[in-house]
């Protein structure tokens, strides 16, 4: 489907050397200048991380997480890092319950795992990268003590979480200057946080888990009633991991492995495999199969997904046909009402990074605080923001997802990458927390099933269903006879409290030998080549 010009929207971009999408354009500039320079995708995409770590304070930062993909020359053999923390060793559930606890909350130093993010760089950068991190975190540094220039989408989530802010006064100091958010446009400087990135620069990863950084997260979150040592910041690692797949129409989709959900966006594409499509990919019949497969999926999601080495996921059969075809068989005409409980808190912010360079080498990067400006917690020397990933877990005695010493955590953020006849197609991620695995499947299918364009894809209106509830989520462009359709089937349906979701992708068109880029309307953000 060509765009119409005469309508409001984006072209795709297109290029023939390198090629880099984000959700904030300072982030994908930084990523440019780096292909450029002569470095690779992986080079690219960390540095652009590090800026968005700056520039887009509330959707992800050194304190928080990140899983990658990494295709080689755009080999069809997948890398797949898992870099998300771990909680601390004292964390033991039945103390967390002794204590009158039955969940953990968004502030609570129980929902800071050790991060994970500024570990997996080092080790991504020195398997995969062609610089070193201390050049690659000099725009970061830059735009943290020299300022930089707030964006609109980053404003509105800052006004929205001003209240979390100014709960916490080392974070009411660096993010309400003069007792409220900044403007729009208005400059913002972290000079804290500059002087840390410097120490990273200089040092790598062990300026983050040894010394002075380290000894002020761990002393501000253990005078809170954390249960966090210098011990467990010292022994934190990422890992490589297996990847997980399946076959959906000619091509093979590939995901990090639990404790995230990308078997769970994987299970979604199952299910819509032995389903009908019809011409119209908004229309309330398509919609509504992809609402109950996503309703179904996010059920055993919450009932099983857990850190695998320390509970039993049983992935092979997540991802069986036996399974798809059960679920298949339980969709009927009209809504079920039977769904899970809710297992897990609301989730909204994260940074997808796509970037592909001139030998082909294409990376699928994630990164996340959890929540908007995460825990709100901000270690007062450092100028660290805390995410808060540990309110995932459940304090339900013998849950697959129970917290416990070492443990991580039910993971929402998920690197997707589409490959085709043994080379990867397109890098591809979607943000949004609980939406993101329905936001795979739902995405994958508006390209593959229905030819759309990758921009068009992302453009067309969304729908939700919310994970142990009947209520469905819906954007406003949604056609009214489609939401009369829906309702008609029974479905729940609410206008979505903001945009849902946000999605940046990157087509390799191996004959041409050019890049096709996408990056959401929803963001600030900007897909660029050269």
């Amino acid at each position: 489907m060509s765009r119409d010009f005469e309508t409001p929207g984006r072209s795709l971009a297109v290029s023939a050397r390198g090629m880099a999408a984000t959700s904030h354009p300072a982030s994908t500039l930084v990523a440019i200048e780096v292909l450029q320079a002569g470095g690779n995708a992986m080079d690219a995409a960390i540095a652009a991380c590090a800026v968005q770590c700056v520039v887009e304070p509330g959707s992800t930062g050194i304190g928080g997480d990140c899983f990658v993909l990494y295709a080689p020359r755009g080999a069809s053999r997948i890398v797949a890092f898992n870099g998300s923390g771990r909680a601390p060793m004292g964390a033991r559930a039945e103390r967390l319950r002794a204590e009158g606890l039955t969940a953990i909350g968004a502030q609570s130093p129980h929902a800071v795992t050790v991060p994970g993010a500024v570990d997996a760089w080092s080790q991504l950068l020195r398997d995969h990268g062609t610089r070193e991190l201390g050049t690659l975190l000099q725009p970061a540094i830059a735009y943290a003590r020299e300022g930089y220039a707030v964006a609109p989408r980053v404003h509105l989530e800052w006004t929205e979480a001003a209240p979390l802010l100014g709960k916490d006064p080392n974070a009411r100091a660096v993010f309400l200057p003069d007792g409220k958010p900044p403007g729009l446009g208005t400059i913002h400087r972290q000079p804290a946080l500059a002087a840390t990135l410097e120490v990273l620069a200089r040092k790598g990863r062990d300026g983050f888990y040894f010394g002075p950084v380290a000894e002020d997260i761990v002393a501000y979150l253990r005078g809170l009633g954390g249960l966090h040592t210098l011990e467990d910041f010292a022994t934190a690692s990422g890992d490589y991991v297996a990847p997980i797949s399946t076959r959906f129409r000619d091509h093979e989709v590939f995901e990090c492995p639990p404790n995230g959900q990308g078997v769970i966006a994987l299970l979604i594409l199952n299910i819509l495999s032995g389903l009908p499509h019809d011409a119209d990919p908004l229309s309330a019949e398509r919609l509504y199969l992809e609402i109950e497969a996503a309703r179904l999926a996010y059920a055993l999601r919450d009932a099983h997904l857990a850190d695998p080495k320390l509970a039993s996921v049983d992935t092979d059969w997540l991802l069986s046909e036996s399974l798809a075809a059960q679920l298949r068989g339980r969709i009927t005409d009209h809504a079920s009402r039977a769904v899970a409980p809710l297992g897990t808190p609301e989730h909204t912010d994260t940074v997808y990074i796509t970037v592909v360079d001139r030998d082909r080498n294409a990376v699928s990067f994630i990164n996340s605080l959890f929540n908007q400006y995460g825990s709100g917690r901000l270690a007062p020397r450092s100028g660290v923001l805390l995410h808060n990933r540990g309110m995932s877990f459940s304090l339900e005695p013998n849950h697959p997802n129970e917290i416990a010493p070492g443990k991580r955590a039910l993971h929402t953020i998920i690197p997707g990458m589409l490959v085709h006849d043994g080379r990867v197609q397109m890098p591809f991620g979607v943000m949004g927390g609980h939406y993101q695995a329905m936001g795979h499947a739902h995405f994958l299918s508006r390209v593959v099933d229905y030819g759309l364009d990758l921009q068009a894809a992302m453009d067309l209106p969304r729908v939700f269903p919310l994970p142990g509830t009947h209520i469905v989520e819906a954007e406003s462009r949604i056609p009214a006879p489609t939401l009369e359709g829906l309702r008609r089937r029974g479905i729940e349906l609410v206008r979505a409290k903001k945009p849902i979701g946000g999605s940046q992708a990157i087509w390799i068109d191996w004959e041409a030998g050019t890049l096709i880029g996408a990056s959401d309307p929803r963001k600030d953000g900007c897909a660029l080549g050269y």
